[in-house]
C-alpha cells in the first residue's frame, strides 16, 4: 500500500513541476508524509515489527526505510538542507550510496507498481479505525484507556488487522463475534461491518447520539436523491458520476437500516 501510494504521489510532484505549479509539488509531499507515511504507515510498521516473524519484520523495516530515502530525495528541491542530511543517514541502509542527494535518481513514478487492491484494503482498515476513534470520542472515553472491540458482520478485515486496530486505536483487545450483544453500548456501521465498544454508557445519550446520526445520514440521502432526480444533473453529468451517486444512496440507505436497528433496540 506505502509503495502503492508513493508512485501517485511521485506522479502528482512530476505534474506539478510540468506546470510549474510549486504549490502543488510542496503540497502533495506534505499530504503524502504526514498523513499517509506518519499518520498511517508508520503505526502500522510499528505492530508489524513488533508482532510480526522474521520475514515480516525484514520486509518491513526494508520497505520502511527504501520509501523514506525516495522521500527525502522527492522533497530535495523544496527543502534541500535537511533531506541532504536525512539522506546522508539513510541512503546505506537504503542501498543507494554517491556523495550527495543533489547527483542522485529523481524519483519517477512506476504506474505497474500501483496495487488497487493494497489501496483498498487500507482504506476499509482507516475507516473502521475512525469509526472506532469516533465512538471512543462520542462516548467520552479517555484516549490513555485501552477498552475492548466487539465486531460483527463482515469481520474478515477487522480479523486480519487486528493487530494494528489494538495499537492504533488503543483497544485492550478485539473480540470478532456472530452478532453484537444487546444493550446500551456505542456502536457504529463500516460497510458491513458492525463496531461495539465494550463500555458502561449512559443509555439516553447513546440513543440522542444514534437518532442524531440518522437524522444526518436521512438528510445525506435526501440531498443525493435530490440530485438524482434533477434531469439536469442526470442529463448533463458522466454516466460514472451518476452511477456513483446512486452507489452512495445505497450505501447511506443499507447504514441508516442498520443504525434504526440499532437504535430501537435502545428502545
Amino acid at each position: 500500500w506505502i509503495v502503492s501510494a508513493l508512485q501517485r504521489v511521485e506522479a502528482d510532484v512530476a505534474k506539478g513541476f510540468e506546470d510549474y505549479r510549486l504549490d502543488n509539488v510542496a503540497n502533495s509531499i506534505y499530504q503524502f508524509v504526514w498523513d499517509e507515511f506518519c499518520d498511517w504507515y508508520l503505526e502500522i510498521a510499528k505492530v508489524q515489527i513488533q508482532t510480526g516473524d522474521e520475514s515480516q519484520q525484514r520486509a518491513t523495516r526494508r520497505t520502511l526505510i527504501r520509501t523514506l530515502e525516495t522521500i527525502m530525495r522527492l522533497a530535495h528541491p523544496v527543502i534541500p538542507f535537511i533531506t541532504e542530511e536525512l539522506w546522508q543517514s539513510v541512503k546505506g541502509l537504503a542501498g543507494r550510496d554517491g556523495a550527495s542527494i543533489c547527483v542522485a535518481p529523481f524519483p519517477r513514478a512506476q504506474t505497474e507498481r500501483i496495487d488497487a487492491a493494497a489501496d483498498a484494503e487500507i482504506a476499509a482498515l482507516k475507516e473502521v479505525i475512525n469509526a472506532v476513534r469516533n465512538l471512543r470520542g462520542e462516548s467520552g472515553v479517555s484516549p490513555a484507556e485501552k477498552v475492548a472491540l466487539i465486531a460483527a458482520g463482515d469481520t474478515a478485515l477487522v480479523a486480519r488487522h487486528a493487530a494494528a486496530m489494538q495499537s492504533i486505536a488503543r483497544l485492550s483487545e478485539v473480540r470478532v463475534v456472530d452478532a453484537l450483544p444487546a444493550g446500551p453500548a456505542p456502536a457504529a456501521v463500516s460497510g458491513n461491518t458492525r463496531l461495539m465498544l465494550d463500555i458502561k454508557v449512559d443509555i439516553d445519550a447513546e440513543r440522542a447520539r444514534m437518532a442524531k446520526e440518522v437524522d444526518r445520514i436521512a438528510g445525506e440521502i435526501a440531498r443525493a436523491n435530490a440530485k438524482l432526480s434533477n434531469e439536469s444533473f442526470t442529463a448533463r453529468a458522466p454516466a460514472a458520476v451518476v452511477q456513483q451517486e446512486r452507489t452512495r444512496v445505497a450505501g447511506f440507505e443499507a447504514t441508516l437500516a442498520k443504525l434504526r436497528e440499532q437504535l430501537a433496540q435502545l428502545g
